[in-house]
């Protein structure tokens, strides 16, 4: 059943790639927010770093989730 959700194509791709790719973009913007404010350019206030934070393991846990059930 969840390999119907996981290779559910999204314009021509399956959802786990982009899933994926919003995941990495997800922890990397992540890890810019703490990176610019280090060095103390403050375009996003650091305040936010937690919340993409948590928004990144969400998708990263769907994603692995969604991967792992795929083959259950």
């Amino acid at each position: 059943m969840f390999e119907v959700v996981t290779y559910a194509q999204v314009f021509g791709k399956p959802l786990i790639l982009y899933l994926g790719v919003l995941t990495l973009i997800g922890f990397l913007f992540t890890a810019s927010i703490a990176i610019l404010n280090h060095r103390g350019i403050h375009i996003i206030p650091f305040r936010w770093h937690m919340r993409c934070a948590v928004a990144s393991i969400g998708l990263a846990v769907l994603h692995g989730t969604l991967g792992i059930l795929a083959y259950w």
